[in-house]
């Protein structure tokens, strides 16, 4: 199901045991030493037998030069395009909410990196290991919440997540990935109606409902509501990834460095 998502991507690396794992990344590249050190991550993410990779946003800083700008984007898809395994990407703020026109850049984000470009396009959903995976845009630092697109777009966010949710009933469990920390809420909280709905979701699987995400750089595995396992990945200025792969009726992470 991946890989017919997935179009044009390398076919999913079977697992031992019948088993999987899969790698995350985020708040990478910020600048040309960090492109350096992806390129080197890349190569040992290559060298790892994975089911796919997600980079949950944040390809770049919000200058016009880096994220904000069409040559530094399609840089970094000709670099991730070096990555053998199914590949993943979401939009991050850096990409387009804190870009001068946010909506013209993230039509242009979807033009560079979604095979076919349209609403939307970056929401994705797919099923390994007997898990469904979900992938949202949602922004931070505040999820755009002062422009009159944050409404229209987070009724299509919760009724997305409400279908992972469904598709999700019968199976292991629901992951989440997008690229804000929903739990920051200063200087404006842009994530309210999106906690409520992830605590809802959580209560009613709790310890089968994972969300991770990135955006404030700093690796954590917690509960940041009840029944609701909380991971976020590493960011810039440090260049890594983390490596989470399926245990009996749960997910185990490494957080490599």
């Amino acid at each position: 199901m991946l890989a017919a998502l997935l179009a044009g991507c390398a076919p999913l690396a079977p697992a031992p045991g019948g088993g999987f794992a899969f790698g995350v990344l985020g708040d990478t590249p910020y600048s040309q030493a960090e492109v350096a050190k992806l390129d080197a991550l890349i190569g040992r993410i290559n060298a790892q037998e994975l089911a796919f990779v997600v980079h949950v946003g944040d390809i770049g800083t919000s200058a016009a030069s880096q994220g904000c700008g069409d040559a530094w984007l399609a840089a970094r898809k000709r670099q991730f395009a070096r990555i053998r395994h199914p590949f993943v990407l979401l939009p991050g703020d850096n990409e387009w909410s804190d870009c001068r026109d946010p909506v013209e850049r993230l039509r242009q984000w979807r033009q560079i990196f979604c095979e076919t470009p349209k609403e939307l396009c970056e929401h994705r959903r797919w099923e390994s290991g007997g898990w469904v995976f979900v992938t949202l845009n949602v922004p931070g630092h505040d999820n755009n919440v002062r422009h009159a697109e944050h409404g229209p777009r987070m009724q299509a966010v919760l009724a997305w997540l409400d279908e992972a949710a469904a598709a999700a009933q019968d199976k292991k469990g629901l992951v989440v990935l997008m690229q804000a920390n929903p739990f920051l809420t200063v200087p404006r909280d842009g994530f309210s109606s999106l906690r409520a709905k992830l605590s809802a979701l959580a209560k009613l699987r709790p310890g089968k409902f994972v969300l991770i995400h990135g955006d404030t750089h700093l690796y954590r595995d917690d509960e940041p509501l009840p029944g609701l396992r909380r991971i976020e990945v590493w960011g810039s200025p440090i260049v890594s990834w983390i490596r989470v792969s399926a245990s009996p009726g749960a997910l185990r992470v490494d957080a490599v460095r």
